[in-house]
C-alpha cells in the first residue's frame, strides 16, 4: 500500500519536533486516538505494534521513537527501502516486511501485535472485509486495532465547493462514494459502514472520529505561516472530531476498534 497520506507529527506529548503547519492538523486527531490506545494496551511497557501499509514509517518511526517493537508490512519494496532509511536517521529500528494487509495473519502469524494500524488502506483494497478480518486475526485479545479511512460526505462537499455539483451528487448515490469514472479512490465509508465491517470481523468498535474536518477548507497558507492560527485549528478539530453532525463530514474516519 501507499505511505501513510500527510505529515505525522513525533508521537510524544509535548514533543518539540513535532511537525508543523498542516501535517500536525492533518494527524492531531489520529495521533490523539493512537496513544490513548497505547496507554490502554502497554501501561508503560513497549509493546508489538503492526502498521500494515505504513509505507515509509510516518507513524511507524515515532512509535519506535517511543520504545515500541513496530513491524511494517506493505507491497511497495521502495516504500519499504525509504522506511529503514528513515529509521537509521532515527536512530531506531523497524522491521519491514513485503506484502498486504490481507495477507497478515500469514506473514506475521495469528494474534502477534497488541495494537494494529490500517490508515489509508481500506479505500484500495480488493476486499475490505477479507482485510479487516485478517486484522482482527492478528490483534491479540485486549489489543486495539486503528482504522483510518475516506469518508464519503466530505468528498461531495468538496466537489461542490470546486463547481462540480452534478460528481457531487453521483457520490450521494454510488455505493462506492465514488464521483465518477475518473475518480482515483475506489471506495469511501461512512461511520456506518466502516463499524459494521469492524463488527463483522468479530471487533468490539469504539467511537468514530472525524479527521481534517476543517482542515481540508481553509486556505492551506494559513496554517504553514501563523503557529497561532494552527494551534486553534488543531485544537478545532479535536474538539470537533466527535460531534454528531460534522463528524460525517470529515476527509477521513478513524475508527479504533478493540479485541475482547
Amino acid at each position: 500500500m501507499t505511505e501513510t497520506r500527510g505529515a505525522a507529527v513525533a508521537a510524544q506529548p509535548g514533543n518539540k519536533s513535532a511537525a508543523r503547519g498542516s501535517g500536525r492538523v492533518r494527524t492531531a486527531v489520529v495521533w490523539d486516538v493512537v496513544r490513548a490506545a497505547l496507554t490502554a494496551v502497554a501501561g508503560g511497557r513497549a509493546v508489538d505494534v503492526i502498521d500494515a501499509g505504513g509505507g515509509t514509517g510516518g507513524f511507524a518511526v515515532p512509535l519506535a521513537e517511543l520504545g515500541h517493537r513496530v513491524t511494517v508490512v506493505d507491497s511497495s519494496p521502495d516504500a519499504l527501502a525509504a522506511l529503514e532509511r528513515r529509521a537509521a536517521e532515527a536512530g531506531v529500528t523497524v522491521r519491514a516486511v513485503q506484502g498486504d494487509a490481507a495477507e497478515l495473519p500469514d506473514l506475521l502469524g495469528s494474534g502477534s501485535a497488541d495494537l494494529v494500524l490500517c490508515h489509508n488502506v481500506l479505500e484500495y483494497v480488493d476486499d475490505p472485509e477479507r482485510t479487516m478480518a485478517a486484522l482482527a486475526s492478528t490483534v491479540r485479545p485486549g489489543g486495539s486495532i486503528s482504522v483510518l479511512a475516506a469518508g464519503r460526505l466530505a468528498v461531495a462537499l468538496h466537489r461542490a465547493i470546486a463547481g462540480h455539483f452534478d460528481d457531487a451528487r453521483r457520490v450521494l448515490s454510488d455505493p462506492a462514494g465514488r464521483w465518477g469514472d475518473r475518480d482515483p479512490t475506489p471506495r469511501r465509508f461512512t461511520c456506518a459502514s466502516l463499524t459494521d465491517l469492524a463488527t463483522a470481523a468479530g471487533l468490539r468498535p469504539g467511537e468514530v472520529h472525524g479527521v481534517r474536518i476543517f482542515a481540508d477548507l481553509v486556505p492551506s497558507g494559513l496554517a504553514e505561516s501563523d503557529r497561532e492560527a494552527t494551534d486553534a485549528l488543531v485544537a478545532l478539530e479535536l474538539a470537533a472530531a466527535t460531534h454528531p453532525a460534522l463528524r460525517d463530514l470529515a476527509t477521513q474516519l478513524h475508527l479504533l476498534a478493540h479485541r475482547a
